[in-house]
């Protein structure tokens, strides 16, 4: 069931957004906690050195750095691996950023168990959480390539603290300059009526497979693209409980807490049906190839799969 489409590392959308924005923008500067080269922002700094800061592996200080800047009239981009930032400077975030409702717009490379060969302490399986539990801060976790470039730009005009969470390696690319994206709305990527699946991530690709997998057993599976985890778009959660009677959640995050959580906090209020989640299983990551570990920790399209047949026989 893997995807065969053309893939590229969401980074380099991330990376684009920023060459955008600052071509457009002079108010907006780079901040580093010496990963340029992975998070791709080296090729911002190449193109506007005066915006550009690497403050070494400090990345508590790194974020105080940013706060100051945003109170100064900057539009700080914070970029570093989502497990440094997120868990290192959780406090600087929480008590100077989100606190203060400080513009500061925070970058997490490396997101998710495909990053493969770095393993446990390089992989972020938890930032959703942490970062979507915080007062004033917005997520946003976008699918591919394309659609980071689009988030990253549409952070900037999202005032206040906003936190993007990228990849390493490269994902399919589902999405067209065309493909609409709107901040806080989420997207039908294919029609159906017997189950919705609700993925956010590298995981949208693997939904459409599944779904592609499901329809030649008749099975009509809609799949829905959620890029802003918070704030989350209920209404389409809503509607495809109403209209389906059945949802799997798919993320590449640790299930506790994570996407499909927050997902549930809306069908549970608002119109309960049965639910399946595909997800980390409250375990660590650990060292491999992407593709390995994808599998191994039940991240595909089959994994999806078996989830949606199950979500079924509880209907």
């Amino acid at each position: 069931m893997s995807s065969k489409r053309e893939g590229k590392a969401t980074r380099f959308g991330y990376s684009d957004g920023l060459l955008i924005l600052g071509e457009k923008h002079s108010d907006v500067v780079i901040l580093d906690a010496d990963l340029s080269k992975s998070t791709t922002t080296n090729r911002f700094r190449e193109k506007f050195p005066d915006r550009s800061f690497n403050v070494g592996i400090a990345e508590q200080n790194m974020l105080g750095i940013a706060g100051g800047l945003a109170l100064a009239g900057k539009t700080p981009y914070v970029s570093t691996y989502g497990v440094f930032v997120a868990g290192r400077a959780f406090d600087q975030i929480r008590t100077t950023i989100c606190y203060s409702e400080l513009n500061v717009k925070i970058g997490g490379a490396h997101g998710g168990i495909s990053v493969g060969p770095d393993g446990a302490t390089h992989q972020a399986l938890e930032e959703i959480a942490l970062m979507r539990v915080l007062p004033t801060m917005k997520v946003i976790v976008p699918c591919d390539y394309i659609e980071t470039r689009k988030a990253t730009i549409a952070s900037y005009y999202e005032k206040g603290p906003v936190y993007i969470r990228f990849g390493r390696e490269p994902v399919p690319i589902i999405t067209t300059d065309d493909t609409p994206f709107t901040f806080g709305k989420g997207e039908i990527y294919k029609e159906g009526n017997d189950v919705s699946i609700i993925a956010c991530g590298p995981l949208v690709s693997e939904a459409i497979d599944a779904s592609e997998e499901l329809s030649k057993e008749g099975i009509s599976a809609r799949v829905i693209n959620i890029h802003t985890v918070k704030p989350i778009d209920e209404e389409i959660i809503v509607k495809a409980a109403r209209e389906t009677h059945a949802i799997v959640t798919a993320e590449e995050h640790q299930l506790f807490a994570g996407f499909g959580s927050a997902v549930a906090e809306v069908v549970v209020k608002n119109y309960p049906v049965p639910m399946e989640f595909v997800g980390i299983n409250d375990t660590f990551g650990e060292s491999g190839e992407p593709d390995e570990l994808m599998k191994a920790y039940g991240l595909t399209s089959l994994d999806i799969y078996k989830k949606v047949k199950k979500v079924l026989e509880r209907k």
